[in-house]
C-alpha cells in the first residue's frame, strides 16, 4: 500500500488526504497549528460573556463550488444543513446594488444573471445594456482575454456606476486584489464558473452560500473525523522539521512515504524544500517562483450593534475607498451566530490594525447601527496571493512522489476555497 504523508491540515491538504485514502492509500496527516483549517478555520475570542467561536474570516462560498460542495457532502457536512443560500445579490444599505428577483432566483444560468441586471434599482437602461452586452461578449469570447490586461482595463468601457456597485466588490470579493491590479483573465474563469456555469444541487453557480456554523465544522473538523474512521492518522500540533529523499520515497521527519503532499504556505514548504535544491532542481525552482508571489491581507472587524443591519440582511455591500476600507458587512445572528455581531470584512486590507479599526468604525456610523463595541479585529496578513496578470504561480507536481498542494499553485482560479479543494483532490488522488 502506498504511504502517503500530507504535511498540511488546511482545506487543500484536507482534501488531498480525503482523496489519497479513497485511493486506498495510507495516509498520514501533519498539522503544526492545534486547530484544522489552516486560513479558514475557528478561532475563539474572549468576551466579557465568555469565549465566542468565530472565524478568521467571513468566507462566501457559491453554488459554483462544486468541488468543494461535493466534498462537504460526502464527509458528512451536508451543505443544504450548514450553508444559508441566497439568491446573486450585492445590496447596499440604501436599497439599491445588484440583486436577483426572487421570480427570478431559480432560473437557469445566465437567465437569473441577466434578470438581476435588468431589475437592478438605481441603474438607468444605460448601465443595465452596457453590463449585458459585456456579459454577453464574455461569453460569447469563450471568457477568454489578453492575459496583460487587469480588470480595470476589461471593463474600461462598462459605466462607472457599474464598474463600483458590480465589478469592484465582485472582483476583491474573488480575487483579494484591486481592481485595476488584478487579473482579467482569472476574474474572467470565475465568471465564467458563477453566473454562467452550473451549480451544486438545487443551487445555481452565482447563489451566495454563507456559512451558518463556524468554519471548522463546514470541512476541517468532518474531514478529521473521516480521516480517522478509515485508518488515516491525524497529528495536530506537529510541526515537521525534516523532509529527505531516500532510496525508496521520502522520509518526514525520519519516517519512510512513497509520496509527500505539501499542503503549507509557501515559506513553510521553501523551508522543506531548501535541504534539497542541490540535488533535485525542481525543489530550487518550484522555491524561486513561491517566493516571488506577493500576497494580500484580510482583516475582519468583529463589533457588537445595538440595532441589525437595515432591511433585515444577513449581509450588505459598503460604499469604500479612503478612510471607508470594508466591503461587505455580515449579521452573524442572521446566519445563526450570536446576537448583535456583526463581521466588517476588509479585502486586500493594510496591516495597520488600529487605523483600520478606526476608520471601520467612521464607516460604520453610515448604517444607523448604534455605537458599536469592537471585540477584536482579526487580521490574515498573507491571506492569498496577489492576483495579478501573467502571474507565474509554482507547479503543483515536481516530479518523484512530491506534490506542492495549495490554491497558490498553478491553476485557473484564485485563491479560494474552491481552488484550495479542487488542487487536493487531483493531487490526492494520484499515484505518482
Amino acid at each position: 500500500m502506498t504511504r502517503t504523508a500530507v504535511v498540511g491540515a488546511g482545506w487543500a491538504g484536507l482534501a488531498a488526504a480525503v482523496a489519497a485514502t479513497e485511493a486506498g492509500q495510507h495516509v498520514t496527516v501533519f498539522e503544526a497549528a492545534r486547530t484544522l483549517g489552516g486560513r479558514a478555520r475557528t478561532l475563539m475570542l474572549d468576551t466579557p460573556t465568555g469565549p465566542l467561536a468565530v472565524d478568521n474570516g467571513q468566507h462566501i462560498l457559491i453554488g459554483a463550488y462544486t468541488a468543494t460542495l461535493g466534498l462537504m457532502a460526502r464527509l458528512g457536512a451536508p451543505p443544504e444543513t450548514v450553508l444559508h443560500a441566497l439568491p446573486l445579490a450585492l445590496p447596499f444599505a440604501n436599497g439599491t446594488g445588484l440583486r436577483t428577483p426572487t421570480w427570478a432566483a431559480r432560473w437557469p444560468a445566465p437567465l437569473d444573471a441577466l434578470a438581476a441586471i435588468a431589475t437592478t434599482p438605481g441603474w438607468g437602461w444605460r448601465e443595465k445594456l452596457s453590463l449585458t452586452k459585456a456579459s454577453l461578449g464574455w461569453q460569447f469570447g469563450g471568457f477568454h482575454c489578453d492575459p496583460q490586461l487587469t480588470v480595470a482595463q476589461l471593463c474600461v468601457r462598462l459605466p462607472t456606476q457599474v464598474f463600483q456597485d458590480l465589478i469592484e466588490p465582485l472582483c476583491v470579493s474573488a480575487l483579494n486584489t484591486a481592481a485595476h491590479q488584478a487579473s482579467a483573465q482569472v476574474f474572467l474563469r470565475v465568471l465564467k464558473d458563477a453566473l454562467f456555469g452550473a451549480g451544486h444541487g438545487p443551487w445555481n453557480g452565482a447563489t451566495l452560500l454563507l456559512p451558518r456554523v463556524p468554519l471548522g465544522q463546514l470541512l476541517p473538523e468532518p474531514a478529521q473525523r473521516w480521516l480517522q474512521a478509515r485508518g488515516a492518522q491525524v497529528h495536530t500540533g506537529r510541526r515537521v522539521g525534516t523532509l529527505l529523499a531516500s532510496a525508496s520515497g521520502w522520509l518526514v521527519d525520519g519516517e519512510p512515504f512513497d509520496r509527500v503532499l505539501l499542503a503549507t504556505p509557501p515559506g513553510a514548504s521553501a523551508r522543506l524544500l531548501e535541504p534539497l535544491a542541490q540535488h533535485f532542481p525542481a525543489a530550487a525552482a518550484w522555491t524561486a517562483q513561491a517566493q516571488a508571489l506577493r500576497f494580500e491581507a484580510i482583516a475582519t472587524v468583529y463589533a457588537l450593534a445595538q440595532r441589525p443591519l437595515p432591511q433585515g440582511a444577513a449581509m450588505l455591500a459598503l460604499r469604500h475607498g479612503p478612510g471607508a476600507p470594508a466591503q461587505f458587512v455580515f449579521d452573524k445572528a442572521a446566519l445563526g451566530g450570536p446576537k448583535d455581531l456583526l463581521a466588517f470584512v476588509v479585502s486586500a486590507s493594510g496591516n495597520d490594525r488600529e487605523r483600520l479599526q478606526a476608520d471601520v468604525l467612521t464607516q460604520a456610523q453610515a448604517l444607523g447601527l448604534g455605537p458599536l463595541n469592537v471585540l477584536q479585529t482579526v487580521v490574515e496578513k498573507r491571506a492569498t496571493f496577489a492576483c495579478t496578470p501573467q502571474l507565474q504561480r509554482p507547479p503543483s507536481h515536481m516530479g518523484n512522489g512530491l506534490w506542492a498542494v495549495a490554491d497558490f499553485v498553478a491553476g485557473p482560479y484564485p485563491a479560494t476555497l474552491e481552488g484550495a479543494v479542487r488542487c487536493g483532490l487531483a493531487a490526492g488522488a494520484r499515484s505518482d
